[in-house]
């Protein structure tokens, strides 16, 4: 049997992140994670996913050049970002340093290594508020916070790498990532918690005493806001076919990933 390529996951050890690790290792791929820990969680690589820890920031080009020197990696895929929408408009500097700049240095490290592919964990954000819906991923493209904007500058980011290193990339923007590993295996386990599902099982569970709603007169059937949610399983396995694509020789692509079902709040 032929041995899988290896894989580095950057952001490896956070929520998406590592559910896209795990993916991996059940299809027999041999993984690094580079994370700085910032809200990943070193616990879970050790007991659950077992595999190769790199505790380092994304904008380290020694980390990264020592990394691409001792590994032979065949492909990248690019998870570690700050996405809080929120803190991305009250400390823009902090999502611009790492989501732009420290992918900048990976981008670098990447081409001075020869790895030429590389799948992106980009946002539905980087749309802003469309003028209609479905969105497609032919929909303009108008960031309304920091956090948006940092990810469309890294997708134009990789259609330059590409026309000047033919450094391939699938990227995917997703909606609201929602749920856990079918096996119990993985979850959401953050210090600041801001997604609904998991602030509602809280709530249930008596560790918050209450769940906000906010707006009651959105135009939907119960004047709450519609969501489009996606099984964080569901973009994990998207992932592995992302770069299962870029390496049978895929060419660059973009592709939006949702239900398609709208779910109100």
């Amino acid at each position: 049997m032929t041995a899988k390529p290896k894989v580095l996951v950057t952001g490896g050890a956070g929520y998406i992140g590592s559910h896209a690790v795990l993916a991996l290792v059940d299809k027999g791929y041999d993984v690094v994670i580079l994370d700085n820990l910032v809200y990943g969680h070193r616990d879970l690589v050790e007991t659950v996913l077992g595999v190769d820890l790199v505790e380092g920031e994304l904008g380290d080009a020694e980390l990264l050049s020592n990394l691409f020197a001792q590994h032979q990696f065949e492909a990248v895929i690019h998870f570690a970002a700050y996405a809080y929408v929120g803190e991305s408009m009250s400390d823009p500097g902090k999502y611009y340093r790492n989501n732009v700049t420290g992918t900048l240095t990976l981008l670098e490290a990447m081409a001075s290594s020869n790895i030429n592919k590389i799948v992106f964990s980009s946002t539905c954000a980087t749309y802003g508020i469309p003028d209609s819906t479905p969105i497609l991923e032919s929909t303009p493209q108008n960031p309304i916070n920091p956090y948006g904007f940092t990810k469309l500058v890294v997708e134009q980011m990789l259609k330059d790498f590409d026309r000047a290193h033919q450094m391939k990339s699938v990227v995917f923007r997703y909606f609201n990532a929602a749920g856990a590993d079918p096996e119990g295996r993985l979850g959401e386990d953050r210090v600041l918690e801001t997604h609904l599902i998991p602030l509602v099982l809280l709530t249930a569970l008596g560790r918050r005493e209450s769940i906000s709603i906010f707006g009651t007169d959105y135009p939907t059937p119960d004047g709450t806001c519609i969501r489009d949610y996606i099984h964080v399983s569901v973009l994990a396995s998207a992932h592995v076919l992302g770069l299962e694509y870029l390496l049978k020789g895929g060419d660059s692509n973009i592709f939006n990933l949702g239900n398609g079902q709208d779910v109100s709040v």
